[in-house]
Formats: structure tokens, sequence, C-alpha cells
């Protein structure tokens, strides 16, 4: 099910670029929607159930959407109907920002992984924006720049280590657990077949580690779902 709504606008800012020096001493959590908000952009809220699309390989390219909770897969499907799992979209991500350098249809598809809620925000209008406000493409860029940083990261990952270190690597990834202020404890709501599509295995293997890491008291299962523990660090770094 999908709902949406109209995000309420915030009073216009003058709309002359930021020095760089603004840029340099924006603080590091900023998000590029309160940019925005301040440049009186406004988008179209989507809110999502698990496993809705949120676009589809194929589709008209013409809107970016920004994560502002839960979290978004990234798929691929060939001609011969092999899927592959390219991503995740965190909060404080954008989703279909190709379109932005031209491309005109999905090259990918794009489901909620979890209940989220998105920005969606058309194209032209997010391209103007970033145009004309320094911070904002400050900011955007440091979330692409993340997230080509992440994907040069997995390939290495998949390339050189064993499934069990891929494993535990994605799920703190998930859990988010390398950043700052993380809990020491992160529940997660994630199958077990979509963990074997981002490590490269089976599902069978998937379940074999995933006790093993129950077993040492790494992970743990509740009614609230999957608990990932810091802990679990150790069999990335060992």
């Amino acid at each position: 099910m999908t709902t949406t709504s109209r995000a309420s606008p915030s009073a216009p800012a003058p709309t002359s670029a930021m020095s760089m020096s603004a840029v340099r001493t924006l603080s590091a959590r900023a998000e590029p929607e309160a940019r925005l908000a301040d440049l009186g952009v406004c988008g179209t809220v989507v809110r999502l159930e698990e496993k809705d699309v949120v676009f589809s390989q194929g589709d008209q390219a013409d809107t970016v959407f920004y994560v502002r909770k839960g979290q978004v897969t990234i798929t691929v499907v060939s001609n011969t109907g092999k899927e592959a799992l390219l991503g995740v979209a965190s909060e404080g991500q954008f989703v279909g920002s190709s379109c932005l350098a031209g491309a005109r249809a999905r090259v990918e598809t794009a489901t909620a992984m979890t209940d989220c809620e998105l920005l969606r925000i058309d194209r032209d209008i997010l391209a103007r924006a970033l145009h004309r406000d320094l911070a904002l493409a400050a900011l955007f860029l440091d979330r692409l720049l993340a997230r080509n940083i992440r994907a040069e990261e997995d390939l290495v990952d998949q390339l050189l280590n064993s499934s069990e270190k891929r494993l535990a690597r994605a799920l703190l990834l998930l859990a988010r657990v390398d950043s700052e202020g993380t809990p020491a404890t992160v529940a997660l709501k994630v199958t077990q077949e979509t963990l074997a599509e981002m490590v490269g295995t089976t599902r069978s293997r998937v379940n074999a580690f995933m006790n093993k890491f129950r077993l040492s008291g790494f992970v743990d299962y509740s009614r609230n779902g999957l608990h990932v523990h810091r802990s679990l660090l150790n069999v990335v770094l060992r």
C-alpha cells in the first residue's frame, strides 16, 4: 500500500549561492532535505510498506527520491531474467538520481525493504536547486560519494572475503553500527533470502552462519526481529 501527501514548504530563503566557507562549516549531520526546505523546495511524501515498489526498471526517470525513513533495495534484472542486488539505500540517501545526469529510463528497480517514508522530488526542480545552492550541492555530492565508496567496498568484499565475513559486514551495515552514536544492539527486520542476495550465497549457508553467530552471542532473535550486537565486528576484523 502506498500513500502520498504534500510536504509543507518552509518560507523560501534567498536563492543566492552560499560562500564556500559556509559549505565547509556545515555540520556533518546536516541533511539535504533541510537545505531544500530552506530554499522553499517541497516534494511529495510517499509512504510505502515492506516490498512495495518505488520504481521499476524501464520506468520513466523524472523524479529523485530522498529516503526519510526505512531502507530501500536496489536491484537489476538481465534480459535472461537473472536478478542481482546492487545495494541498499538507507535514511539520508537519494534513490534514482541518475536522471539528473540525463537518464530517461530507470536502469534499476527500487523496492521498500522495510516500511518506508520517502520524499519524491521532481528532477528539474532538484537540478535547479543544486545549481543555485552550494550547500545543498555539497551535501548531495557527499551522499553520492558515500554510495560510490560503499559500492567499491562491496566489490572488494565480494572478491576477497569469505561468505561468513560478507554476511557479518552486511548485517553491520544494515544495522549501521559503524555510525557514530549507534546503540550497542540494533534490531533489524530482514529475511535470510535478502541476506543471501546481498552476500551472494545460498539461504542455507546464511542460516548456518546465523546459527553460528547466535551461539557466539553476536546476534539473537525476538518478536521485534533480529538483534545485531556490536560484538559482530569481531568476525569482520579477525
